[in-house]
């Protein structure tokens, strides 16, 4: 099977280096989608902050990625400035520039887990290399190479969660997606979408109907787009009609993405996805969770302790700028709403599919890792 068969023609965030070696960042702008495609070239760290917070890029697998080459990104432009003043940059000076920018990226968007899991994975991989007392070009190195490794895991996770989430979907299928859990969310073929993709390019005949996803659209803007890229014949039906169709029998399973999963397997997706579950647990259709294990974090008991992002009102009230609501209206925001485990009927993952007791078979993968 060729290498292509797991790979996507979206490609999201990579690392480049110009003619005269310096380091950027090349980031697929998605907040200009579908009307235009264009590649942002990112050369300093607080412009990679901008870019998680303004949703320039966003999915939890993506998230974490940029900012891994953030972290790497920043250390290369700290050491080319002072090489180019002639001034020496000490290891803890880069050790401390390190912390700092990982700090600064993890304010940006407090949901997603990976961010903070691949800021701190950096981070690590920057204390053992100081532990060994290496040059500090050398250090520099060492971070690009982690950067470019979390990329290469994603890729790979996003195939494989691609491949065991395919066998839930039969020939002729209907799904559900909600938001946009796809290639444009990882650097592989996605989250929620790589079982779909999986199974459409293994010959199997699928129809998804595809959420809008207010209020940022990432379903009409994204997912839609994708797809159609993909050639998998989609529908693309505003939020409030999902009920309808389940209702009519036409949607056989329904795949969403997570950006944090807790101990005991509540789930934080993009806001609207409680509704959906409560909705397909009514009309006992089956709902997957399709995340890479970054996206589990034991830490927290439940989903009662994930943090909940709150956004900027003008989302709600205005379409691509143009106000659609009275003047000074109140507004509430929240980015991602927390679905029970008992809504969930299994997780997938790139080391298999995961399905109740959550709490026990969590942690069980977890040590397996």
């Amino acid at each position: 099977m060729d290498d292509s068969f797991f790979h996507s023609q979206v490609r999201t965030v990579w690392w480049e280096e110009e003619a005269d070696g310096r380091a950027q960042i090349a980031l697929l702008d998605q907040s200009l989608l579908p009307q235009q495609v264009v590649i942002m070239h990112l050369q300093h760290e607080q412009q990679v902050a901008d870019a998680i917070a303004s949703l320039k890029v966003r999915g939890a697998p993506a998230i974490g990625v940029t900012a891994a080459f953030g972290v790497a990104l920043a250390a290369a432009r700290l050491l080319a400035e002072r090489q180019a003043g002639q001034r020496e940059l000490t290891q803890s000076e880069l050790s401390e520039h390190v912390y700092e920018v990982g700090q600064l990226l993890c304010r940006t968007r407090p949901t997603a887990v990976n961010l903070f899991w691949a800021t701190e994975r950096m981070q690590r991989c920057m204390q053992r290399a100081a532990r060994r007392s290496m040059p500090v070009q050398q250090l520099v190195d060492l971070l690009q190479e982690e950067a470019q490794a979390i990329a290469a895991e994603d890729v790979q996770a996003c195939w494989q969660m691609g491949m065991y989430g395919a066998e839930l979907i039969a020939d002729g299928d209907t799904l559900l997606t909600h938001c946009n859990a796809g290639a444009l969310a990882a650097t592989g073929i996605g989250t929620a979408l790589a079982p779909i993709y999986v199974a459409a390019r293994s010959g199997k005949n699928l129809h998804v109907l595809v959420d809008e996803t207010r209020p940022v659209l990432q379903g009409a803007r994204l997912t839609a787009w994708e797809l159609q890229q993909e050639g998998i014949p989609l529908t693309l039906i505003t939020d409030n009609m999902a009920g309808h169709f389940m209702r009519q029998g036409n949607i056989r399973s329904i795949f969403v993405g997570a950006d944090r999963i807790a101990a005991n397997g509540d789930v934080a997706n993009k806001i609207g996805t409680y509704s959906l579950a409560v909705l397909a647990h009514a009309h006992q259709i089956p709902l997957y969770v399709v995340a890479p294990c970054s996206t589990i974090d034991l830490s927290l008991p439940s989903g009662d302790q994930i943090p909940i992002e709150q956004r900027k009102p003008e989302e709600v009230t205005t379409l691509y700028g143009t106000p659609i609501a009275p003047a000074g209206v109140a507004v509430a925001n929240p980015a991602f709403d927390v679905t029970p485990h008992p809504y969930i009927s299994a997780i997938i993952t790139e080391k298999g599919i995961v399905r109740p007791p959550y709490r026990e078979n969590l942690r069980e993968l977890d040590t397996e890792l």
